[in-house]
């Protein structure tokens, strides 16, 4: 039986009376074709499947307790029929479900057919969908033939060991034989739907008043000129000419760029938009964009140019201009700088700055102490100092805490530069602030790479797996997964020595184009003997887009049609090394 605290729960909030205001669209209507992302955010359409003579489609959320206890009979109803054509969707249009925890959801419950997100409603509101989970069948013609539950297994009061109607079944079964169906449309159980209902704004929303400060806040460390924004966000006349683009980036959950699951852990450099500052936004827009009073406007956000760090104390460039080819595939190019450190030096913030963006993949730039040939060493370490890539933030840490460059160092630059089609130069520079006196921690850089990585060709879920040990008490600062073009997911799994298993970071849709380093908000404390299990999933089909060649086998490698499991982390050790 469900728990009585579970009934009440959905009697008086998940299912209440029918009082919906989109009409139920009844059997007999025809579904016009329409495009969803996927949980990668590949976009899905009605037309994909023209060929298949029967499509269910499965209205589905990751709350309630209903829809999820009919995942597995989705499943294996897909199984079932999987040889007869029968297609199977589930779509998510709940508002609550943010795309990163659908994404979670529909992996962690290895759901083999598609699921897509509905971010406006708009394809529930075709179908008249009106709960989770309810399902609807459609014929070669795309007409709704069946329209209701799944069957009568679970319900408010009850769980049965085995179902006595199976209505989702009897139809597609009469489908597939030519019949018609015995009952077209039954009542479906489970949660509302809760449909988006714009609400007037409080009062007249303004750009001087009310959105300067927000994108001020939000916005306009990248979308500024010389940034990696595709557009400036600095002034009125910038917004209001892409009102648009900006809306459909807030309600497809695009931008701000931010890919952790936030079920699992809490991050200093979350780029999440607050719920309330998205809602702001997105009802200014709607209400058209108004300017307001000049006198309203918060002065400019004052940025060092060129600098997140702000002015460094002191910049260091690569000896030369690097020239780029117009085209072919260059190695890693490595560069020799001597700070002249005659002393310990302890940094407490580092940024790398790539001469030219559009030849230059990634930076890393490492320490090489007196004597020392290679960044890494056979423990994992790596001498670290500071990276740029799309997306990735500087390297900042809090008073302290800092980065040891021992006196005589020299700096390496490893850069990754990728041809565009025509001649190129760069030069590129890493700006540093050093720590007034000696911190207290000293911060480590490990590098967790599976180089026995492989992935058979044609294979759109390959799993590599990873297990570090902690050779003592640690602070971990940060996690930073990196995988390539073909890579889709990553995760971080602490198991402590008493038995206790966490998850520290997972990145259900992981996007290439995007090298975030998850610093978090407090440093966790790891004792001695935990071991760190990094996950990651790789789909090497022909279903992936960016999949450069997926007859190919694929290995561990440095350029981006390899693929790589590298996961950098920031630690302190409690202790000194034995």
């Amino acid at each position: 039986m469900i728990p009585l605290v579970l009934t009440a729960w959905l009697t008086a909030g998940g299912l209440p009376t029918r009082t919906e205001e989109k009409p139920i669209v009844p059997p007999g209507a025809k579904i016009a074709n329409f495009t969803l992302p996927d949980i990668h955010r590949r976009p899905r359409t009605l037309d994909d499947y023209k060929d298949k003579p029967l499509v269910v489609v499965a209205f589905l959320d990751t709350e309630c307790p209903l829809a999820n206890l009919y995942v597995p009979t989705l499943i294996e109803l897909h199984q079932r029929y999987a040889d007869k054509g029968v297609q199977f969707l589930g779509i998510n249009a709940s508002r609550q479900d943010p795309f990163v925890i659908v994404s979670a959801h529909a992996q962690e419950r290895e759901i083999p057919f598609p699921v897509l997100k509905d971010f406006e409603q708009k394809v529930a509101d075709a179908f008249g969908a009106k709960r989770t989970p309810e399902v609807f069948v459609l014929d070669a013609a795309r007409v709704i033939r069946y329209r209701g539950r799944i069957d009568d297994q679970y319900t408010l009061s009850a769980r049965r060991a085995q179902p006595t109607k199976t209505e989702l079944v009897d139809a597609i079964e009469a489908l597939l034989a030519g019949k018609t169906v015995p009952a077209a449309e039954t009542e479906a159980v489970g949660c509302v739907i809760e449909r988006v209902k714009k609400s007037p704004p409080p009062g007249e929303l303004t750009y001087t008043k009310h959105i300067a400060p927000l994108l001020q806040r939000h916005c306009q460390e990248c979308h500024r000129p010389g940034e990696i924004g595709p557009f400036s966000l600095l002034t009125y006349d910038d917004i209001k000419n892409r009102t648009g683009r900006i809306r459909e980036a807030l309600i497809e959950e695009r931008m701000p760029p931010w890919h952790a699951d936030p079920r699992h852990g809490r991050f200093l450099n979350d780029r999440r938009l607050p719920p309330a500052d998205r809602e702001l936004l997105l009802a200014w827009i709607d209400a058209g964009a108004a300017r307001g009073d000049e006198n309203d406007r918060p002065p400019p956000r004052q940025f060092v140019d060129g600098w997140k760090i702000g002015q460094p104390d002191q910049i260091f460039t690569m000896p030369k201009d690097f020239h780029v080819p117009a085209s072919g595939v260059l190695d890693y190019q490595r560069f020799m700088v001597d700070p002249g450190f005659k002393e310990d030096v302890w940094i407490e913030a580092a940024e790398c700055r790539p001469g030219n963006r559009a030849v230059v993949h990634h930076i890393l730039v490492y320490v090489l102490a007196p004597g020392q040939l290679t960044p890494y060493a056979p423990d994992g370490t790596a001498s670290m100092l500071a990276g740029w890539a799309p997306g990735d933030m500087p390297t900042l840490y809090a008073p302290g805490w800092g980065k040891r460059i021992p006196a005589g160092s020299r700096l390496q630059f490893e850069v990754h530069y990728t041809p565009n089609g025509t001649p190129q130069t760069d030069r590129s520079a890493l700006g540093v602030k050093f720590a007034q006196k000696k911190p207290q921690h000293e911060v480590e850089v490990n590098i967790l790479a599976n180089m026995r990585l492989r992935l058979p060709p044609q294979q759109p879920r390959v799993k590599g797996e990873l297990v570090y040990t902690f050779r003592d008490d640690a602070l971990l600062l940060s996690l930073m997964p990196h995988l390539h073009v073909r890579g889709i997911s990553a995760k971080y799994i602490a198991t402590y020595p008493d038995g206790r298993s966490e998850t520290l970071l997972s990145v259900p849709d992981y996007d290439f184009n995007w090298q975030s380093v998850y610093r978090f908000q407090e440093p966790l404390k790891i004792p001695k003997g935990t071991k760190l299990t990094w996950i990651g999933y790789w789909d090497n089909s022909p279903d992936n887009p960016r999949n450069p060649d997926p007859t190919k086998e694929v290995f561990w490698g440095l350029q981006t049609w390899d693929e790589m499991q590298n996961g950098w982390m920031e630690l302190v050790w409690l202790h000194k090394k034995k």
